[in-house]
């Protein structure tokens, strides 16, 4: 007689914390489309995260790189209000939502915040730059698929998707 093949259940997804790179743009408004029914669904927060670059102008020859502190104080101000606006137009009262504001470059930025607040998936959108611009600009949401601890969900937008 064979033995009997036992069949093993496949595990529950369990989703805690999911983070959206927001950078205002309709593409990433789209991403967060997508991240409010998961939330909703898995009992999960959001993590609203805007990344300030840093404003460095080329040198001039005598005072070397100059950065503009002003600028990016004024961006995250403005990214601070925009945040508070996204939450209480598309998550406010769905889901717990936090508002995350961090300056330096996105992709690294994006990375380590998911680690060390352990989050269990990214939600990002792609906006699909080819050619000559992906060269000159890469890709952050490539940068951060290759370099996240844990899976991540690339939104693109125009592209057949499941939520409507």
């Amino acid at each position: 007689m064979k033995p009997r093949k036992t069949r093993t259940r496949p595990k529950q997804i369990e989703l805690h914390r999911i983070l959206v790179p927001i950078d205002f743009s309709e593409h990433s408004r789209n991403a967060l489309r997508y991240a409010v029914p998961f939330a909703r669904q898995f009992h999960a927060s959001i993590d609203l995260v805007y990344v300030v670059e840093p404003t460095i102008y080329p040198a001039d020859f005598s005072f070397g790189q100059v950065g503009f502190p002003n600028v990016e104080e004024e961006l995250r101000r403005r990214g601070a209000q925009e945040l508070d606006h996204l939450i209480e137009k598309q998550i406010a009262g769905v889901v717990p939502a936090r508002k995350v504001i961090l300056t330096g470059k996105a992709s690294y930025e994006i990375n380590a915040y998911a680690e060390e607040k352990k989050v269990d998936l990214i939600i990002i959108a792609t906006h699909g730059h080819s050619g000559f611009e992906h060269a000159l600009f890469g890709s952050t949401a490539e940068k951060v698929v290759r370099k996240a601890a844990c899976p991540v969900l690339v939104v693109r937008t125009g592209a057949r998707g499941f939520v409507r």
